[in-house]
């Protein structure tokens, strides 16, 4: 990794945060749980831009980022007492695919019916990632997200 890379992963990082944010902001969450569905868009946004530089392939991308940050969106709902959907549904605002949707629709509107036929299966191997890496984080057991008591070599009968 070359510091140009660092820094532009820092810079779309930090953006990525406070778009979160504002997307939070706008439908009304509670206002404590801004930062928490920030850096849970953050960090997806991260794991989507360090999978793109190493493999460039965006379902790929978008499959990993989905389930760290849907990782993470459990692990504050359970700390932070408030529904995932919360933090999920923020969190997710910066992978979804919305570029890739206007251009479908932009290429079928021009007659170019080839290119939007493109545009929209790749929008769709995206979404489905998504769909698919949330699907899996959410099925796991509640057990995965929080913390296991230690027993200092004491049984428990």
């Amino acid at each position: 990794m070359t510091l140009p890379f660092f820094l532009d992963c820092l810079l779309q990082t930090a953006v990525a945060f406070a778009a979160t944010v504002a997307f939070a902001l706008i439908f009304h969450a509670p206002k404590a749980q801004y930062i928490p569905a920030g850096l849970t868009g953050a960090f997806g946004w991260l794991i989507y831009t360090v999978f793109m530089h190493f493999l460039p392939n965006a379902a790929f991308a978008s499959f990993f980022a989905a389930l760290g940050l849907t990782y993470l969106a459990r692990v504050f709902a359970f700390y932070r007492r408030c529904p995932v959907t919360v933090f999920l549904i923020s969190g997710i605002f910066p992978i979804v695919p919305g570029a890739g949707i206007y251009y479908t629709g932009y290429h079928f509107f021009m007659n170019s019916n080839g290119a939007g036929a493109e545009m929209g299966l790749e929008t769709i191997k995206i979404a489905i990632a998504i769909a698919l890496g949330i699907g899996i984080v959410v099925s796991l057991p509640r057990g995965f997200f929080t913390r296991r008591p230690k027993f200092e070599g004491r049984d428990v009968k």
